[in-house]
Formats: structure tokens, C-alpha cells, sequence
């Protein structure tokens, strides 16, 4: 029988690629998550002007970024899409519901 006072073990998924980066893509602002080994603020929030779009893909360049994934269900990520896609980022778009049901989608915790 498990001891009552046991501690649940923290997840930890394998960090394939250090210089990744995952947007959440909005109507007014996409949010933007980086490896914390790689900046101090590891989210960072951006407007959805051009030139905001331009600043965030200033910041993931500077930052060694390869390989960007977008999360949107809309029209909006086009724009930023456009521009990573100029700046020779790795681009992929991932549709939120082909995720939906990923066990510890939102609990997981990452290990770096």
C-alpha cells in the first residue's frame, strides 16, 4: 500500500533542441518561450504590429534560435510566419487541437 506522505515525482521531458522556441499566437499579442538557459526572460509577450513582429524575430536571431513552433488556430500567425520564414528560421505551425489531448500537456514540467 503507497505511504500517504509520499511526493508525487516532477515529470521532466528530454531537451532535444536547446535552440527552439514555441509562440502562442494571438489577435492582439503573441507570447514567445525560449530555453532559460538561453535568456533571463525566457517568455516574452510581443505586439502583432510589424514592427513588433520584426523586434521578436531580432530577439530569437540573437538568442542562436533555429527552429520556431506556432501555435494558432486563426489567420494571424501569417505575418510572423513571413517574417521568421525571411530571417532563415525553421518554421512549423502546430494546430491546438492536434495536441488537446497530450497527457501533462499544461503540468509537465521541463527540465534544462
Amino acid at each position: 500500500m503507497p505511504s500517504p506522505t509520499r511526493k508525487p515525482k516532477k515529470l521532466a521531458l528530454a531537451q532535444i533542441n536547446r535552440f527552439s522556441a514555441g509562440v502562442d499566437i494571438g489577435a492582439r499579442s503573441h507570447f514567445i518561450a525560449v530555453s532559460p538557459t538561453l535568456s533571463d526572460t525566457p517568455v516574452r509577450e510581443f505586439g502583432t504590429f510589424t514592427r513588433d513582429l520584426k523586434d521578436a524575430a531580432a530577439w530569437l536571431k540573437s538568442l542562436g534560435i533555429k527552429t520556431v513552433a506556432m501555435e494558432s488556430t486563426g489567420v494571424y500567425w501569417i505575418p510572423f510566419y513571413d517574417i521568421l520564414e525571411q530571417e532563415d528560421l525553421e518554421v512549423r505551425l502546430v494546430h491546438a487541437q492536434h495536441i488537446k489531448y497530450v497527457p501533462g500537456r499544461k503540468s509537465i514540467r521541463i527540465g534544462y
